[in-house]
């Protein structure tokens, strides 16, 4: 369902809840395109001393086997499947994780309007910790969830029923926030009311549409001269 914003401030008033991504919507995607893209695959080249072209190869048919499952997440899978230490490697380019423009204004804003806010993440808690120690955002928080606490990946219908037990939420007083097409279609599927992607996940990659969906160029699009004057 299209929608246009930023949302009203009667529109605002029926949000209880703010389910937000953390890769490709509060942080610049590039550092993860950059690290399974890149990074990993030149240094498990040299790791196993094959050439980056074999190891480019061999990453991109695990990636493709696992994509969109719990284990295309998880750290700990691909640390035991590639031999390697995921997170020690990630450190190594972490001077790369960064907060997307409009972030930090738009949680300000949201703790000001007392919304309960929570990240609702497929992160791994590892990725998760390495992330919230280069990045201010953590205590905006009233709660960090991760796919891997409840076993079942944003895409599978299954996990909202999950999320519902773990942290519970009224479907038409929630708004969820996502990059992946995939989680906001079966968010949708499960009766959430407010929906939005995010045009430019990664700054340095062209924009992207998401059928079905509208997409903000920056969270702060939702918020912009609503019911407080100094956003900036």
């Amino acid at each position: 369902m299209t929608m246009s914003f930023p949302l009203s401030e009667s529109t605002w008033a029926t949000i209880e809840t703010v389910f937000l991504d953390m890769d490709g919507t509060l942080l610049d995607l590039h550092f993860d395109n950059h690290f399974w893209l890149e990074h990993l695959p030149q240094r498990y080249a040299e790791i196993k001393a094959i050439k980056t072209q074999d190891a480019e190869q061999e990453l991109l048919e695990m990636y493709a086997a696992k994509k969109g499952s719990l284990e295309w997440y998880c750290l700990d899978y691909w640390s035991e499947a590639l031999d390697v230490n995921i997170v020690a490697l990630k450190q190594e380019v972490a001077e790369r994780i960064d907060v997307l423009p409009g972030v930090e204004p738009f949680l300000q804003w949201l703790r000001g309007q007392n919304k309960r806010i929570v990240m609702v993440t497929n992160a791994h808690r590892g990725s998760l910790e390495l992330k919230l120690e280069r990045v201010t955002l953590g205590n905006y928080f009233d709660r960090l969830i991760s796919a891997h606490d409840l076993s079942e990946a944003k895409e599978v219908d299954g996990f909202w029923e999950k999320l519902q037990q773990e942290e519970p939420f009224n479907v038409d007083t929630t708004l969820l926030i996502d990059d992946n097409a995939s989680v906001l279609s079966s968010a949708q599927r499960y009766g959430i009311k407010w929906l939005f992607g995010i045009k430019q996940p990664d700054r340095q990659k062209p924009r992207v549409e998401l059928d079905g969906f509208t997409t903000l160029n920056s969270l702060i699009d939702l918020v912009e001269g609503v019911g407080s004057p100094d956003i900036s």
